[in-house]
């Protein structure tokens, strides 16, 4: 594997590549490196390879010529990388398609950055490290070179010493222990020194499982994970978020056709699903708010038969969901609901497929992302509002704290069912590895 590192700072790299085991693989001609100047390549009289952005703003852009030529220069330099916060992230599967290449380019950036027209002019790779600011590319290049020079043959002397580890298998690695056995009064794990490797090998699995999901659980999305797999994650979730979370439909005040403010009607499918979907994802309560007597009625009626009556005793399940259901005139009594199973005052989240607006048609304030809405569950109740009909009545809209996003912004159809869209909402809120 050749490395060429197109920097202003080669000198940077003259440590960290000559230490260890790049050091080592160097000498042994597993791995080369040269490096590569842009202040060799400007036309500039005083070697300048930077200049002031059009356009006016701080800072310094990199120029795109003596990079250019910089690149060119190299005879055979295989993949061109650019290491930029625009590039796809670094990971370890990434890693493993790079090792195979006998030539990486990396071309580290400094100040603002590249001139765009570099990416015109260049088949570049764009690459990121990570989602924080570096003074230059020269540390992420670094990172590139350390992940890929140790997937080469010989360089970390058994080859295995480089697979079981973390996310090889998109999981992270178990917990190591070594000598002593015993160190301030803690123990290695007694299945380690059994020597039994059927339960090592099973213990590891399931530590590797417990460790992802307490530190890293997004990347248990992209794991198959097996049934026992997913119960053994069940078994360790201890934090519910869901219970933080209760759900008003609105039928009053809700915008009808006409987009004036009215009342809806209840549906029964409506309810049904909706405190099946509550009762999945843990939510505390599910408010049904209508100030008709007769839907009121029809609300009781609906709930007994499957709390209390015939229902309950045929699906105990369906009765379990019900049961969440709360009968409310306004969105006060629900809130007073909520207050009172909850023992706080709830926060008060609005939805719409629309951005709230003033008379001129002018956004008021822009919906919160559900990442946002989710690091408030630990620590508050929330209540979610949804609407029926055509959506809330501006004056709900304006007594929430804060408004969910649409769930579709890409495209131009953006009419889901009321309790498909609850569903989806939850799930963002509450999906298993958030």
């Amino acid at each position: 594997m050749r490395y060429h590192i197109v920097s202003l700072f080669p000198e940077w790299f003259q440590s960290p590549l000559q230490t260890a085991l790049f050091a080592k693989a160097n000498k042994a001609g597993i791995v080369e490196v040269d490096y590569i100047n842009p202040r060799d390549f400007t036309n500039d009289k005083h070697n300048k390879v930077d200049d002031r952005p059009y356009g006016g703003g701080p800072g310094m852009v990199l120029m795109a010529q003596p990079i250019v030529d910089a690149v060119k220069s190299i005879p055979n330099h295989g993949t061109i990388i650019a290491l930029t916060p625009t590039g796809e992230p670094l990971t370890q599967e990434l890693a493993r398609e790079l090792a195979k290449e006998e030539d990486i380019t990396l071309i580290c950036g400094r100040y603002e950055g590249f001139d765009e027209r570099l990416y015109a002019l260049l088949p570049i790779k764009r690459i990121c490290v990570g989602e924080a600011i570096l003074n230059g590319g020269e540390v992420a290049a670094l990172a590139i070179i350390e992940a890929t020079a140790r997937l080469q043959d010989g360089y970390m002397g058994k080859n295995e010493s480089g697979e079981d580890e973390s996310f090889n298998n998109g999981l992270l690695e178990y917990p190591h222990f070594t000598r002593p056995e015993n160190y301030q009064d803690l123990s290695v794990p007694e299945v380690l020194q059994g020597g039994n490797h059927a339960e090592i090998n099973k213990w590891r699995h399931q530590s590797s499982l417990e460790m992802t999901l307490t530190h890293r659980p997004d990347l248990l999305k992209t794991v198959e994970l097996s049934h026992e797999d997913r119960n053994l994650l069940n078994s360790l979730i201890t934090l519910k978020r869901g219970k933080n979370i209760h759900i008003a439909l609105l039928h009053h005040p809700v915008l009808l056709k006409t987009k004036i403010a009215g009342t809806s009607s209840l549906t029964n499918l409506d309810i049904h699903d909706i405190a099946r979907i509550s009762c999945t994802y843990g939510i505390s309560s599910f408010n049904v708010v209508t100030p008709l007597a007769d839907q009121k009625e029809l609300l009781h009626t609906l709930v007994s038969h499957w709390t209390k009556g015939a229902g309950s005793k045929s699906n105990p399940d369906r009765a379990k969901a019900l049961s969440l259901v709360h009968a409310a005139d306004s969105l006060d009594e629900a809130i007073e609901t909520v207050r009172n199973i909850s023992g706080t005052q709830p926060i008060i989240i609005g939805t719409s497929a629309q951005p709230e607006t003033d008379k001129k048609g002018r956004e008021i304030r822009k919906a919160k992302p559900f990442c946002e809405i989710r690091k408030l569950l630990d620590d508050n109740a929330i209540l979610i509002v949804l609407g029926t009909s055509h959506g809330l009545a501006p004056e709900v809209l304006q007594r929430c704290d804060a408004l969910l996003p649409p769930l579709r912004w890409v495209g131009n159809y953006n009419h889901l069912p009321v309790r498909a869209a609850c569903a989806i909402m939850l799930d963002r809120l509450l999906g298993d590895t958030d």
